[in-house]
């Protein structure tokens, strides 16, 4: 179980549930809307602040939810746009998700999730149609080192806190530098607890990582603080295995606004890119 501090944040007991995120009661369709509670568990914790949730596993949760409403097997999800509204508090959490534009070959999900009674992200994907092009199937983005050719990287977890941090088991290629990350990551928690994690939904709950796996500023006080306001991920192939690998470029501009991109990889291969926009913004020092 996860309990609070005196202070009313999470922290890690021994007997602690192995997923992000619990039912707190089976899902309900309203209106045609399917509506799930949950409740937050310590691995799915922030890094910016222990009080908050991360958004790699958020986006996981949602990924779960929409893949769960109305499912077609003739489409596939193709693109997933996460807006990320307000704070997202580590606590209880309501997911509501409706088709906002049905049709027979393309349609557009949308899903909201709310924290202590507000929107706090607001998530569409278009599943579009599929079809057979295998034998014309190409992709263009540069190989990157097999897992088995990574070394473990415990400094990302000296460099971030939190539980979500935590839960993963992260290897780093030879050229994995500052602005050019270079990584494999996997989780042995699953999204929900008592429910199957599909590949898609265990890799989707990873890819914000992306934002912090090679940054081109410190992080922390007396460094900077770049959170991304959104999540904009393209899947031209759907990924398979627990296994995300993140070949990352950042850019900083001149006036406090930052961008991580990441062509994103299963042991397969490159299956899609993801892009991060962050505000960039000095923290003072302690003390200060």
């Amino acid at each position: 179980m996860t309990s609070t501090t005196a202070a009313g944040r999470p922290h890690l007991e021994e007997h602690d549930v192995d997923a992000n995120f619990q039912r707190t009661s089976p899902p309900r369709v309203e209106d045609g809307a399917r509506i799930s509670d949950v409740d937050s568990v310590i691995h799915a914790q922030g890094a910016w602040r222990d009080d908050e949730l991360h958004m790699a596993p958020v986006s996981g949760l949602v990924t779960a939810e929409i893949l769960a409403h109305e499912p077609r097997p003739d489409l596939r999800l193709a693109r997933l746009s996460f807006e990320i509204l307000g704070t997202l508090h580590y606590g209880p959490l309501t997911i509501t998700t409706r088709t906002v534009r049905p049709g027979r070959t393309i349609e557009l999900v949308e899903s909201t999730l709310e924290a202590q009674g507000r929107a706090a992200l607001v998530a569409r994907a278009w599943r579009l149609v599929t079809s057979d092009t295998a034998d014309r199937a190409v992709e263009n983005e540069p190989a990157l080192a097999p897992v088995a050719h990574c070394a473990h990287y415990p400094e990302m977890g000296q460099r971030w806190p939190g539980g979500y941090i935590r839960s993963l088991d992260i290897r780093v290629a030879p050229d994995h530098a500052p602005g050019h990350g270079r990584c494999w990551m996997t989780s042995g928690v699953d999204m929900i607890a008592g429910e199957p994690t599909t590949d898609l939904v265990k890799l989707m709950g990873m890819v914000d990582t992306a934002n912090g796996v090679a940054p081109v500023l410190p992080n922390g006080p007396g460094g900077y603080g770049y959170a991304n306001v959104d999540l904009q991920v393209h899947l031209y192939r759907e990924p398979v295995g627990g296994w995300l690998g993140l070949a990352t470029t950042s850019h900083l501009g001149p006036d406090g606004i930052g961008l991580t991109s990441a062509a994103l990889h299963d042991e397969q291969g490159p299956f899609g890119r993801s892009e991060q926009i962050q505000t960039v913004r000095k923290v003072p020092a302690a003390g200060a």
